[in-house]
């Protein structure tokens, strides 16, 4: 994997794909672009929430935006508020949501058990608060700053109680963004490091198409570090 950190760098980049015959495919929903050549798709470039890429013209302008990141997981989750790139506010919740001998969510258990007793019903109740926390906190930002977009990480198994019919995340589903990250655990400062990571770009070069870019990228770049945030 290669990083591209500046602004110039990327537009530099994909000036470069285009006179070597690469085709650029823009998926917006993921905010990537996929480097094609000959039909195959040789390598992915992550674009920072910053840029904005226009694929009728190939324009790529970069601008800062305010935005929310909410990072979910059974029992814990932590939700922030960004301008310009710069945490104005977060909160970090914690619920009694994890049966301990099973290991796994109350949400989860009840879906293949079905029932519930005395502790089932304490859990059940502090998840339900810790939802609606979440929600409370989200729909406060939304209320009170400009947001341009909503960064959220949290399992498929999660989606219904977080994304509620009536919540004001539903109502936005259009300032969704998936954090295209792993997050094993939704601490303040992972908050931070997910934050800085959104921020910058990467190259994700298929193993076997490597020698197509070995004239661009010098051989000693830094192209680890991040391959399992990716």
């Amino acid at each position: 994997m290669y990083s591209l950190s500046k602004a110039e760098d990327i537009a530099h980049f994909l000036e470069w794909a285009g006179e070597k015959g690469m085709f650029l495919e823009y998926d917006e929903a993921k905010h990537k672009i996929r480097i094609i050549l000959k039909e195959a798709r040789i390598a992915e470039l992550r674009l920072p929430v910053s840029a904005e890429y226009t694929p009728e013209t190939g324009q790529l302008k970069f601008e800062e935006k305010n935005h929310i990141l909410c990072m979910v997981r059974a029992g814990m989750a932590a939700v922030g508020y960004f301008e310009n790139g710069i945490n104005i506010s977060h909160k970090v919740f914690r619920a009694y949501m994890v049966r301990k001998k099973q290991g796994k969510s109350q949400i989860k258990y009840l879906k293949t058990k079905g029932k519930s007793r005395a502790g089932s019903r304490v859990r059940l109740g502090e998840s339900e608060s810790f939802f609606n926390q979440i929600n409370d906190r989200i729909s406060s930002y939304l209320n009170n700053y400009h947001v341009d977009f909503i960064g959220y990480s949290c399992s498929k198994t999660l989606w219904p109680f977080l994304f509620k019919p009536d919540s004001d995340l539903q109502k936005n589903k259009n300032l969704l963004y998936k954090i295209p990250f792993h997050i094993q655990q939704p601490t303040y400062d992972k908050l931070l490091e997910i934050n800085r990571l959104i921020h910058l770009s990467a190259i994700k070069v298929e193993e076997s198409e490597k020698a197509h870019f070995a004239a661009y990228f010098k051989e000693d770049s830094d192209s680890s570090q991040e391959d399992e945030l990716w």
